[in-house]
């Protein structure tokens, strides 16, 4: 959950590269931040809380240079949110700084030996065994790179690591479990997130587990556990400088939210071929699995509900599961069983286990990410990607559309054959782009928001393929408002929920169309209205919902398979402008992390 970075030479602009780094990565964990830089000696300077209390100390503190330099931003596990329990850790003779990523599940028994031996500890964290135990094998007389190699070889559990020492000019890394690239530019780097280093490098090197990274301002070696030399291939970054700032919008999300439009043309690009024909590179023509299990977490898991009715609806036994109960109690894998991890990182460690499983029980596996030549993409058989660009906000918006959108195509050419139906759907999704736009400049949303801000609670339904996205609706709302939220299927209410409801707890229904779902949907309305519940809906104009609901929220009209995507862009929007409106840190919502990376 926590982000790190590294870096070796940059022409004495240490600290502030170190900074800039640590800002792209905040999305990862903002309880405390911190830094170290070698010279003569190390220098640490860390602080509890966001990055700006960070950046008040270092100015006064520090110089720009360094040899080797080192940060970190962290989502609290061991020990509370403080200065002392900030990164970067030291040894007790200030030789040897860490940063680290993960959690070592060995830590106490190493900590008890490292205390009988003489060591005393500052913090309560996991991480501060790692540089005691480097320093341990500096006393037992080892050069840093086998100091370094033999205290890592102590550890269990997961871990992302960068280590810089005194009068060095190194960087010394390592991952199990975490990610972890490489880059070179001005200087050369490490860091979690390819975020951090976009503007500094065009290309970067995934590292990959057991592997050990050496750089300096000339370049990096990389070994494996056996210190054989390794040659690896870069991945060329395709997201510029631009894409990881905020640019004219006041938070990261609403600017995500705005790009929601473009995310979905880069998704649909060179996606079709003729009619309703889809081709996708991860999916070999005429390729149809038997049954299909979507894992995934949080947000990705409302876009798996979303994909498993996509593909039942097309003849296809399917099924979402959570990655976290699905690793502990995977359901039987069968022959031609295809696994797919619906990961926005390919980082996430619940959904990497749960691929794991599949794997171990002869599954085929299927990533379906942003990220290219992340863990999910390079463990799994296959890699589909839905091509959103840098997400920064730790909410997820563009994507999640993304998400949906891919798994559309999915189902699409997963079930294979031609259809009138199918082929309508390929044409909706050419112009959903547009219809996005046109929501986004047209929303009243705002107004929405405000209307409703001060509510005790709320409640989204929906059916069908409508419900994943009234689930979405509600956990982003929760999120970033910090106010209770639920969300269920329409149906569902009457059959306990509905006793939660007053005049203070305001009701979002999403209507599309006016089949059967609609109709239904609509009945569950009115018995919310009954009740005295403040009814907003969400809806096309073709059903009748918009006579007695006491705000609507309108969305272009399209295929109903994709309605959902407009919806939700609606609730986006509702939840942003509500958080805005009650002053809350709206990119960075409290004990959360973007990228969920350890279990």
């Amino acid at each position: 959950m926590c982000g790190i970075i590294g870096c070796a030479g940059d022409d004495g602009d240490m600290v502030p590269t170190l900074l800039n780094g640590l800002a792209k990565l905040e999305y990862r964990g903002y309880d405390s931040t911190g830094l170290a830089v070698s010279g003569s000696d190390i220098r640490v300077v860390k602080r509890e809380g966001d990055l700006d209390e960070l950046v008040g100390t270092v100015d006064s503190e520090f110089d720009r240079g360094g040899a080797a330099g080192i940060g970190h931003t962290r989502w609290s596990t061991h020990g509370k949110p403080s200065d002392e329990n900030a990164h970067p850790h030291t040894d007790c003779a200030g030789r040897v700084a860490v940063v680290h990523n993960g959690i070592i599940e060995n830590y106490q028994l190493l900590r008890d030996e490292l205390q009988s031996l003489g060591h005393e500890f500052e913090s309560e964290t996991d991480t501060e065994v790692v540089p005691h135990l480097i320093g341990h094998y500096l006393d037992t007389g080892l050069a840093r790179k086998d100091a370094f190699r033999r205290a890592v070889e102590k550890l269990d559990g997961s871990y992302a690591l960068a280590a810089i020492f005194d009068d060095h000019d190194e960087v010394m890394a390592t991952k199990k479990d975490s990610s972890l690239v490489l880059g070179v530019g001005d200087g050369t780097y490490v860091a979690s997130d390819v975020t951090a280093l976009v503007g500094h490098t065009d290309t970067v090197v995934h590292l990959h587990d057991g592997e050990f990274a050496f750089l300096t301002e000339d370049g990096y070696t990389i070994v494996d556990e056996s210190g054989t030399p390794q040659s690896k291939t870069g991945t060329e970054i395709e997201w510029d400088a631009e894409s990881v700032t905020k640019g004219s919008h006041d938070h990261y999300m609403r600017k995500e939210i705005h790009e929601q439009s473009n995310a979905l043309r880069e998704c649909l690009r060179d996606r079709f071929s003729t009619g309703d024909s889809v081709s996708l590179d991860a999916i070999e023509d005429g390729y149809r699995p038997e049954s299909v299990h979507l894992v995934a977490c949080g947000t990705s898991y409302h876009a798996a509900l979303y994909g498993a009715k996509l593909l039942r609806k097309r003849g296809l036994q399917a099924q979402a599961h959570l990655a976290s109960e699905y690793a502990l109690s995977p359901p039987p894998v069968r022959d031609g069983a295809l696994v797919v991890g619906v990961t926005q990182s390919g980082e996430t460690a619940d959904t990497l286990s749960a691929l794991r499983t599949a794997t171990a029980e002869g599954a085929r596996t299927l990533a379906l990410t942003n990220v290219v030549d992340s863990t999910a993409a390079r463990e799994c058989d296959d890699a589909l990607y839905i091509r959103s660009g840098p997400e920064i906000s730790v909410a997820a918006t563009k994507t999640f559309a993304s998400q949906l959108v891919t798994l559309v195509l999915f189902a699409l050419q997963s079930s294979g054959g031609s259809s009138d139906e199918a082929e309508r759907l390929v044409s909706a999704l050419t112009e959903l782009p547009e219809h996005v736009q046109r929501l986004l400049e047209t929303t009243a949303a705002p107004t929405t928001a405000r209307r409703f801000a001060d509510s005790s609670g709320y409640f989204f339904i929906g059916r069908g393929v409508q419900y994943p996205v009234a689930l979405e609706g509600a956990l982003k709302m929760k999120e970033i408002t910090y106010e209770h939220a639920e969300g269920f299927a329409a149906g569902e209410l009457k059959h306990g929920p509905l006793a939660l409801v007053t005049e203070d707890t305001p009701v979002f229904v999403s209507v599309v169309g006016d089949d059967e779902t609609a109709r239904k949907t609509v009945a569950n309305a009115k018995e919310v209205k009954a009740r005295g519940a403040p009814l907003v809906a969400v809806t096309d104009g073709v059903s009748s919902i918009d006579r007695f609901a006491d705000e609507v929220l309108t969305i272009p009209r399209t295929n109903r398979t994709l309605a959902p995507i407009l919806v939700n862009v609606q609730y986006q929007l509702l939840a942003y402008h509500t958080a805005d409106h009650l002053g809350r840190d709206i990119d960075k919502p409290r004990n959360l992390a973007k990228s969920v990376t350890v279990e």
